[in-house]
């Protein structure tokens, strides 16, 4: 079987398993490298509320791009870093439930106006077939690709009721149509993952349905509901075994629905969605306006997908390169000639510019910053914790956090900490971060680079862990060669794709993944393949 070639990881005999160039191009011909399926024990199965955005890559996928998409819905909660794992903590409020019926009403309405959308949503004469007919047609379908699964005949008989009670009272079979439509797009069948899997009836152990694991590679690589493709494996029992499950993988991978969800992922791990927000005095930061926040996120996206996506390259090289993607906005944050006239285009900078990789970008920089002045607290902690998964104690609450104001014999950032530093309730956890965080200085709290704070000169220089590093170039290669920096990685993708933090009893899964991911030269493609191919994101826990 296939995954029994890609838990040894022989490179090019791996062809002969199944379709995976990736794994042929990674290694030489004679590495090998054998591992031992981990053992894993898993916490009960939580159901995870759809994310914003999964609701409305749902609905466009569900009745096309020509609706106008609720604004106002149950806002996202962010649990230990992750959207994804708030997802799974998070119910919906009573105002919540009242938003979700107005949108499920509004957007049936309008898919039954829209006479192309109506004439695929029913594909049925109701005059020729009968309404309860051809409402049970039409609810089938649409409920089976909302609901992620075959609705059961009680569930559809009350469904077809519900239709036909409404177009008895309002005279007309469409009207009536549009109460089963939204009803389907109200039920919690919908607006949660319901994936809590079934006994294996070979081992015993408990592992998800065909239709659940149809669902979590839908959200988890394309962020949306299944595709008719994926449905139809679920149905013939594929994706609860090797063969079949590793081909929709490579399917999938390879469609370019691929990009929405990596975009999702690293917008989610590296916490893009605050950029929504962006917050700076335009009097301190000149080159301020509300676009930079838009176009950081997509320089920040661009390099990750022209590196995990497009090149399949090493993930440190993210930290490392000198390639970016700029708009005419963040060229002139960058004092470089913009690309393009228009939109984004790939571009080189110069290490006179004193920035590479995604910690010399607006998006870190400006993001982990206050609004009128940088934070080596904020820079430093981001790196800990986002990057090297390193927790950082919140302060105590009696404790005054702030940074002394400039003065004569503290002008610099770095002065100024030295000062707070003298504080004991304060340096044990300001030295974990802010030493790191003053290695970025060089920039402002907009990231445009200066040399210069309140007339001192700035010194960058510093250590990661008792390594040292002159400025931020250089704190980029400490960065990229931390011991923890791809075992974090490899956590955050693991939580990612099942909606918890990574608990005890998937330490040894973790340590599996990130033995396979150094492996195969940090390719992102192939610890993705490998996280769905393992036990870590197949099997399920218990229900109590």
């Amino acid at each position: 079987m296939y995954v029994r070639c890609l838990h040894i990881l022989v490179a090019l005999s791996a062809l002969a398993c199944g379709p995976n160039e990736g794994v042929a191009t990674a290694v030489e011909e004679d590495s090998v490298l054998e591992r031992e399926e981990p053992v894993v024990t898993l916490p009960e199965p939580t159901m995870r509320r759809l994310t914003q955005a999964q609701y409305q890559n749902a609905i466009r996928a569900l009745l096309g791009e020509d609706l106008v998409l609720p604004t106002s819905l149950e806002p996202d909660e962010v649990a230990d870093g992750l959207l994804a794992i708030g997802a799974a903590l998070t119910t919906i409020s009573p105002r919540g439930v009242e938003q979700y019926e107005t949108a499920a009403y509004s957007l049936a309405t309008q898919a039954m106006e829209n006479e192309a959308v109506r004439d695929e949503l029913v594909p049925c004469d109701a005059d020729e077939v009968g309404e309860d007919a051809c409402a049970e047609t039409v609810l089938a379908t649409f409920g089976s690709r909302a609901w992620r699964r075959p609705l059961s005949q009680d569930e559809l008989d009350v469904l077809v009721d519900l239709s036909g009670e409404a177009s008895a009272v309002l005279d007309g079979f469409d009207a009536g149509l549009v109460y089963g439509l939204a009803a389907i797009l109200q039920s919690p069948n919908f607006l949660f993952r319901v994936e809590l899997g079934e006994p294996d009836p070979d081992s015993g152990e408990r592992r998800f349905t065909g239709y659940e694991m149809a669902s979590k590679l839908s959200f988890f690589l394309w962020n949306t509901i299944p595709d008719e493709a994926l449905m139809v494996s679920a149905e013939l029992g594929e994706l609860t075994e090797d063969e079949g499950l590793l081909a929709q993988v490579d399917r999938m991978m390879a469609d370019p629905r691929f990009e929405a969800g990596l975009r999702e992922f690293f917008a989610d791990m590296l916490s893009l969605h605050q950029l929504d927000g962006l917050n700076k005095d335009p009097t301190v930061f000149t080159h301020m306006s509300p676009e930079v926040g838009p176009s950081a996120r997509e320089e920040t996206l661009l390099g990750v997908l022209d590196n995990v996506w497009v090149n399949d390259g090493d993930y440190r090289d993210i930290f490392t390169t000198t390639t970016t993607f700029l708009d005419r906005k963040l060229a002139s944050i960058y004092s470089v000639r913009a690309p393009a006239r228009e939109g984004f285009a790939p571009t080189t900078l110069s290490d006179e510019g004193g920035r590479r990789g995604l910690l010399g970008q607006v998006s870190f920089l400006a993001m982990n910053s206050h609004p009128v002045s940088t934070s080596a607290t904020l820079r430093g902690q981001f790196v800990r914790e986002v990057l090297l998964c390193q927790y950082i104690p919140p302060p105590p609450s009696d404790v005054d956090t702030s940074i002394p104001e400039p003065s004569a014999s503290a002008r610099t950032l770095r002065e100024r900490v030295a000062v707070h530093l003298e504080d004991q309730f304060c340096a044990g956890c300001h030295r974990l971060t802010d030493p790191i965080g003053l290695g970025f200085e060089q920039f402002d709290g907009l990231g445009h680079f200066r040399t210069r704070e309140e007339g001192a000169v700035i010194d960058p220089s510093g250590e990661l862990d008792e390594s040292p590093f002159t400025d931020a170039w250089g704190l980029s290669d400490r960065i990229a060669n931390h011991p923890a920096l791809t075992s974090c990685f490899t956590r955050t993708l693991m939580a990612y794709g099942s909606g918890h933090s990574v608990t005890d009893g998937e330490e040894e899964a973790l340590a599996y993944l990130n033995e396979g991911f150094q492996f195969m030269d940090h390719s992102v493609q192939f610890l993705i393949r490998d996280l769905v191919m393992s036990p870590a994101f197949r099997m399920a826990g218990d229900v109590q």
